[in-house]
This record gives C-alpha cells, sequence and structure tokens, in this order.
C-alpha cells in the first residue's frame, strides 16, 4: 500500500475515535464541559494532562530543536520538565481544594476583586492565544506534509476536528479524547526512535542509544556528530552557544510559565479529590518522561542522519556533496511544502551544507568553491521527516504524522476549553450577567469557543515564529503574568487586590512590550545584530523570569502600600493551604 493511502487510513482512523469518543463523552452541564464533572481517575487524568501539556512544540519541534541547537537545546527539557514538578508540588493540589472551575475565578475569589478577575481573563487570552498560534501551525504541517493539501486546507480540517469535539464535548469529551491522544502520540513518537536507534547503534532503547557507539565504527554517537558537524563549521553537537544568563532566565521562565499555564492548572481540577490530584500529577510526570527522556536520542539520530544524507563523501571532495538531481523521495516531497528549499548558489548540482556564518570556515568553504550554504532546514519538520530520511516502513511514517496531529490537537483543544471557560464563565456569569441560566452559560461557552477557533486557524497561519519559539514566548507571558499571582494567592495573607492588580499588568505589560519589540515585523528585519541589544544579554524567550520578578516585586510593594485583605481571605488562605 502506498504511503498516501496508509496515512489517510491511519489518521482517519485516529479522527474517527476522537469523534467517536465525543459522542460518547458529550458535556451536559457547565461542570461537565468545564472541569470533566470532577470524577475523572487520576490514571486517566495523567494521561490527559501528558497528552495537553506534550504538544506540538514536544512532539515536532522539541527534537528539532535539540538536533540543530544541540548543547543548547536541552534548555528547553530542563525548563519544560522542572516546571511540572513545581506546578505539582507548589500550585495543583491546593487549587484542587479550593475547588472551582478556572483560575481567573480563584484570583477573583482570592482577591476579592471583579477587576482582578478580569485582569487574569485579559492575561490567559493573551497566553492562549500565543500558545495555540504553535499548535495550530503544527497542525498545518503535518496536514501539509501527510494529507498533500496545503497548509492553509491543512488548517482548516484541523480546525474543524477540534471545533467539533471540543464544543460538543466540553472538558469532559476533551479528556478522555485527550487519554487517546496520547497514546497515539507516545507510540508514534517512540516506535521510530527504536527503529532508528537500532540501525544506527544497534540498541533497543533510544536513551541508552545516546550513550552507545555506532554500528560503523565511527566511536560514540555524540563524538562521530560532533565532528561531523564541526567539519561544516557548525558549533560541536555537545558544547553550548547561549551565555550562562540567558540559559538560567530562559530556563526559570519556562519552569514558572509551566505551573502558570491555565490549561495545565485546570485539569488538576477534574479529579474528585485533593489526594487524586497529587496521584494524576504523579502519573503525568512518568508518561511526560517516556517522550521527553527519548527526545535527546531522537534529535541527534536526526541530525546524523539528515548531514549524512546530504554529506556522502568527505568534506570538500569533489563527489561529496549529494547531487541535487539525485536527492531522494523524501527531499522531493518536503521541497513541495516550501519547508524544505535548495537554492544552487553556485551552480554545481550538488548540495552544499555547512555553516555559512562562520566567519573561520569561510576560507575553507571558499576553497571548496563553494559561496554559501544552499540548504535551508525548517527544524520543526525533523521528527516528522525522519522516518523518511532513515528509509523506515510506510506505516511507521503514517504513525508518525498521526501522532503529529494528536499532539497539536489535545493541546489546541485544551487550551481553546480555557478560553471558553474564561469568556462564558469569568466574564458572562461571573462579572457581566450574574443570572444567566446553566443552559445559556454552556451555550455561551461553545460560540466563544468557536470564535477562539477562527482566531487560532489565523494565528496557526501566520504565527510569530516556529513551534517551539512560540510557546517558549506563550510560558514567559504565564511565568511574568498569572504564576506570581496564584503563588502569593496561596501563601501570602498580606497581597492584595491592590498589589496583584498591579503585578499582573506590569508583568504583562513589561514582557508583551519587550517580545513585541524584538519578535515585531518592524524591528528584526532591519537589526543587525538584534542580540546585542537584549536587556543583560536575555532573550525574548527567557524574559518572561524577569517579567515575573517585577509582578512579585510590585504586588508586594503595592500590598504594603495599601489597606490588608479583609479577614477573610485569611481564612481562605489557611483552608486551602490544608490540602486535605
Amino acid at each position: 500500500m502506498d504511503l498516501q493511502t496508509l496515512t489517510y487510513i491511519v489518521v482517519g482512523a485516529s479522527f474517527a475515535l476522537y469523534i467517536g469518543i465525543a459522542f460518547w463523552s458529550k458535556a451536559r452541564s457547565t461542570g461537565e464541559f468545564y472541569v470533566a464533572g470532577k470524577h475523572v481517575h487520576p490514571v486517566a487524568n495523567g494521561m490527559a494532562t501528558a497528552a495537553d501539556w506534550m504538544s506540538a512544540a514536544s512532539f515536532i519541534s522539541l527534537a528539532g530543536l535539540i538536533a540543530f541547537l544541540g548543547y543548547d537545546g536541552s534548555v528547553y527539557l530542563m525548563g519544560w520538565t522542572g516546571g511540572y514538578v513545581l506546578l505539582a508540588l507548589l500550585l495543583a493540589p491546593y487549587l484542587r481544594k479550593f475547588g472551582k472551575f478556572t483560575v481567573p475565578e480563584f484570583i477573583g475569589d482570592r482577591y476579592v476583586s471583579q477587576t482582578a478577575r478580569v485582569v487574569a481573563v485579559i492575561c490567559l487570552l493573551v497566553i492562549s492565544f500565543t500558545y495555540v498560534a504553535g499548535q495550530m501551525r503544527g497542525v498545518g504541517i503535518v496536514f501539509s506534509r501527510f494529507l498533500g493539501v496545503d497548509i492553509t486546507v491543512g488548517l482548516v480540517i484541523g480546525m474543524a476536528i477540534v471545533f467539533f469535539y471540543a464544543v460538543l464535548g466540553g472538558m469532559k469529551g476533551i479528556t478522555y479524547t485527550q487519554v487517546a491522544q496520547y497514546c497515539v502520540l507516545i507510540f508514534a513518537y517512540t516506535v521510530p526512535a527504536v527503529f532508528i536507534s537500532l540501525q544506527v547503534t544497534d540498541t533497543l532503547v533510544p536513551q541508552i542509544a545516546f550513550g552507545s557507539t555506532v554500528i560503523d565504527g565511527g566511536g560514540f554517537l555524540l563524538g562521530k556528530l560532533d565532528q561531523i558537524v564541526t567539519d561544516l563549521g557548525f558549533t560541536a553537537y555537545t558544547s553550548g552557544t547561549k551565555s550562562t544568563i540567558d540559559i538560567f532566565f530562559i530556563t526559570l521562565a519556562l519552569m514558572i510559565g509551566t505551573a502558570g499555564l491555565p490549561h495545565v492548572i485546570v485539569r488538576f481540577f477534574t479529579v474528585p479529590r485533593v489526594r487524586d490530584a497529587r496521584i494524576s500529577a504523579g502519573y503525568a510526570l512518568f508518561f511526560i518522561a517516556l517522550l521527553y527522556t527519548t527526545a535527546p536520542a531522537v534529535g541527534a539520530l536526526a541530525r546524523l542522519n539528515l548531514t549524512e544524507t546530504i554529506q556522502t563523501g568527505p568534506v570538500g571532495s569533489a563527489n561529496g556533496n549529494l547531487a541535487y538531481e539525485e536527492r531522494p523521495e523524501w527531499f522531493r516531497t518536503w521541497e513541495a511544502t516550501g519547508l524544505l528549499t535548495f537554492d544552487d548558489k553556485n551552480g554545481d548540482g550538488h548540495i552544499q551544507y555547512y555553516n555559512d556564518t562562520n566567519m573561520e570556515f569561510t576560507p575553507t568553504a571558499d576553497s571548496y568553491g563553494w559561496q554559501g550554504n544552499e540548504l535551508g532546514v525548517d527544524r520543526d519538520i525533523i521528527v516528522l521527516a525522519m522516518p523518511e530520511i532513515a528509509r523506515l516502513p510506510n506505516w511507521v511514517v503514517a504513525l508518525v504524522a498521526a501522532g503529529g496531529i494528536a499532539a497539536a490537537l489535545s493541546t489546541a483543544a485544551g487550551l481553546l476549553l480555557v478560553i471558553s471557560a474564561s469568556v462564558s464563565h469569568d466574564l458572562l456569569k461571573s462579572t457581566f450577567v450574574r443570572d444567566i441560566s446553566q443552559k445559556r452559560e454552556l451555550l455561551a461557552g461553545r460560540i466563544s469557543a468557536a470564535v477562539a477557533i477562527l482566531l487560532a486557524g489565523y494565528l496557526g497561519y501566520n504565527p510569530p515564529g516556529f513551534v517551539a519559539q512560540v510557546v517558549a514566548l506563550a510560558f514567559g507571558l504565564a511565568a511574568a503574568s498569572l504564576f506570581p499571582a496564584i503563588l502569593l494567592g496561596i501563601f501570602s495573607y498580606r497581597v492584595n487586590k491592590q498589589g496583584a492588580i498591579a503585578g499582573m499588568l506590569t508583568g504583562l505589560g513589561f514582557t508583551v512590550g519587550y517580545i513585541v519589540y524584538f519578535k515585531g515585523v518592524f524591528i528584526e528585519p532591519f537589526a543587525e545584530n538584534i542580540a546585542a541589544n537584549w536587556l543583560f544579554g536575555i532573550s525574548p524567550e527567557g524574559i518572561g523570569a524577569v517579567g515575573a520578578v517585577l509582578n512579585f516585586h510590585v504586588a508586594m510593594i503595592v500590598s504594603a502600600l495599601t489597606p490588608a485583605p479583609p479577614v477573610e481571605v485569611k481564612k481562605l488562605v489557611e483552608r486551602i493551604r490544608v490540602p486535605g
């Protein structure tokens, strides 16, 4: 069976499964729509949380980052994994003890302020729409390649699928759909990793293959990879180029941003008891670790395979580079998507792939007759293209397509539901139309989810960067805005509504301004060395940690200068801090 047909069958079967689950678990009340009726089993909630957490950034882009950044890519592994531990220990049990539906509802009740609730909704919407832009880009990439359609058509198909099971099933439908999606995505991620580990190192377990020797006698995998990439002028794979301060702040932003992500936090509202929130957090960490410990091996193996495919002989030798006319089928199919490009700068018909920004390597490249790097590889395609590069069976390629779609759709659905709940529950029910009936509130939630899907589709078509980069920006926004307000709300009696509001607005405003300035369409194209202008050398991906520091300080200073919260707040804090 040809790849296209097989892909349609595998992806179509997964869609049928998701839609069937949505019908089976249709939400019939606001409680089921927002928090799945609070009766999800901890194991199921752990799998759903893992699927919600392991978005297109994890499945599609994380290994691509590691493949091209090498050591520097480890910052994403540390930040995202460490952040989940922080969330499980510091926030999840206490928020479950609070027992409401949404993060803005906690902030509004804890600070006894409708204004604080509305500000939290604004923060949540900015975070969620930034995050969902990366997910919808992932959907478009997968569909454009494996279903043979334009990226716009792929986005429309993805939007329709998410609309169906998110709007119909609410949190109840999404939860059980995400359990199925986790099974699909983890199987799709590990199977090709095992295949390629055996091909390259004769080792079954990818995590062990990462530190093993290669079959062809070239020594250890990482040693061989270091040699190959340095021969082409790239930085050694195991060496870092980022400054220590930037690594620290990116890691911190990702960690505390994780603990402030509303679509992950809300997952702990869906279990019956506080104890179950802790248990489901443990299960989720185990399920997440299955992918995150595999990602470094996938990135290294993919970079090795890609480079060896293009570099067929010694660097600089007459026939050392792949002839364009002899490029393999996977190269041709990814060229059609526009995510893999070739520009024959010296007109010799061969593909020169090297680091043409390395001034020390330039004289060597010139001596070979090279006139610039001719290969453009979008880092978001590396996991999806890896099975084809390694010439794995078609069913593995189709499985990876289904896994990539599952990863992107699972997180997109969770984000869209959080957006929906914020509009219908926190703005309408709790602020502007307090006497609205449950039926009308449910309808408002579904309408707002539909509108959010349309906007998410637009952002997916025109995102501000590659998948993992966009997601990292969303984490920074969460770190700078919601995390301090939630943490202080749980562990501080003294912080009041004035402090919380001032802190959230300061953190969000500073971080958004910094990101827009350095990522804006009118700034970056005209900057010769934009990194030289970063504040203290901190990139936009890490600036959320600075925003969080500003948030904490402003909140505490303003609270100290204004009246203390009412006595009921102290009782509320004491109650939720005993998560029994």
